[in-house]
Parts: C-alpha cells; structure tokens; sequence
C-alpha cells in the first residue's frame, strides 16, 4: 500500500528522465486542459454552443470527474509532498496551496449547483472559472514554472511598486477630482470615479474618453504621465533582475556535482 501510494505521487508530480508512465500521464492532462480551454471558447460562439450543447456537456463530465479525481489523490499524497508535516498538516498545507486552489476553482462551477440552489445568471458568469484550468498547465510546463518561481523571488519588491502605484493613482485621482470636478462634474463626479482617468494616464494607454480641460489639470495630467513612464517600467526591470538571478543560478548549480535541484519543491539539494 505504501508503494502504491509512493507510485500514484510520482505519476502525479512531474515526470522525472526515465518515468514513461508519469510522462503520459503529464501529456494526457496538459492535452485535456488546453481542449477545456478550446471548449470553453467554442461555447462562447451561439451557433456552435446550440448546434453542440449535447456534445460540451458531456465532454464538460468526463473532464470534471478526471479532474476530482486527480485532486482526491493529490490530496490522498499530501504527507509525501510534505513529509516534514503530520498527515493533517500536510493535508491542510496542501489545501491552500496556489494550485490546489486552482484545481478546486477550476472544477467548482460543474460541484456548486448540485450543492446548493443558485441563480442561473450567477451560475452563467461563474463558469468563466472554468478557463482558469489553463493554469494547470504550470505544473506540466518548465516555461511557467520558471515564471512561478520569478514571481515568488520576487515578490516583495513586487508588492512595493503595487503599494507605490497605488498610492499614487489615489493622489492622483484626489488631485484631479478637486481640479476637475467644477469644470466637468459628470467626468469627474467623485474620486472612485476619477481613477479610471489616473489608471489611463499613469499606464500612458490614453483612451481620450475622460480628459481634464483645465490649466492646472493638464499639468497635473503631464506629470502623472510622465511619472507612469518610470513606474510601469519598475515590475519590467525587476522581472528581469529575478530570470537573470534564477537562471545564474541554475548553471551554477549543473557547474556544482555536489548539488542537486529538486523537482517538486523547487529548492537546492545538497548530496
């Protein structure tokens, strides 16, 4: 039972040099998200989704129950993805994990309407959840793992150019609201309002639907803009910095024989 279990974690992981059988498994599953995304843009043509109703239903069960599936199992091999943990531990660890909250959110669309009784609308808009299965593929695919892991090296500079942008799209629409509001009350009514006019300059996008006609206002318009010039720049360059760093290190570590990269976690494993 135990070698069972150890057998169903490495299929489910990503297939090591030599797993011919976990390698499958990886291929059949990216093949099964990227035709669940062909299916839900399909559904989105009214000919096609009337004509196939029958055809996407189906197709949408066969999906739902591979992918319930592949989640009890992922759950079921929680203490060997983090054996560090107790059982309960890693299982609760696992649970609110990124992708396991990409899996449960991709499946629960089909799950909620049997559950309990909700509004078809809210229904219709909440199976747009469905697309969010492309996200899987991160598992399979080396490219958005090395993204994932950019992302998380980098995380906290992130999160400071998020806080400095939005401080300054808040001071920006204050600024622009008490410039404008007199002279264009319907295009600049309150400062909610105003910042889709600050998200249009700072990002230099410009849509011209909500423009400032006053002295002052244009000059506040300029600077903002010219200040979005820098700030939109920062996530670029500090992306960069982070595929630099991460791909120094990875041909410093097939230059090292004394340390080994680990396929599940990410981390660096010395022998």
């Amino acid at each position: 039972m135990k070698y069972l279990k150890q057998r169903i974690f490495q299929i489910l992981e990503k297939a090591e040099d030599g797993d011919r059988l976990s390698r499958i498994f990886d291929i059949f599953i990216l093949i099964l998200i990227l035709m669940n995304v062909l299916a839900v843009i399909l559904a989105s043509f009214p000919d096609f989704s009337f004509n196939h109703s029958r055809l996407l239903d189906i197709f949408e069960i066969i999906s739902v129950t591979i992918f319930t599936i592949e989640i009890v199992l992922r759950f079921y091999t929680s203490s060997l993805k983090y054996p560090e943990y107790s059982k309960a531990k890693a299982f609760f660890k696992y649970a609110f994990s990124v992708m396991a909250l990409i899996d449960l959110f991709a499946i629960l669309p089909f799950y909620l309407p049997l559950i309990i009784p909700i509004d078809l609308r809210f229904i219709r808009i909440l199976r747009i959840t469905r697309i969010l299965r492309i996200l899987k593929v991160n598992r399979y695919s080396s490219s958005l793992d090395l993204i994932g892991r950019v992302l998380n090296k980098k995380k906290y500079e992130l999160f400071i150019t998020l806080f400095i942008t939005s401080l300054l799209l808040l001071l920006a629409s204050s600024i622009m609201y008490y410039l404008e509001n007199g002279a264009q009350p319907d295009s600049f009514p309150n400062i909610i309002a105003s910042f889709w006019w600050a998200i249009a300059t700072l990002t230099t996008v410009g849509y011209g639907d909500v423009y400032p006609v006053t002295v002052l206002g244009k000059i506040v318009s300029g600077i903002i803009a010219l200040l979005g010039i820098g700030i939109v720049a920062l996530p670029t360059g500090i992306i960069s910095s982070g595929f630099m760093e991460i791909l120094d290190e990875e041909n410093e570590d097939k230059r090292s024989p004394d340390i080994k990269y680990c396929p599940h976690c990410g981390g660096f494993l010395k022998k």
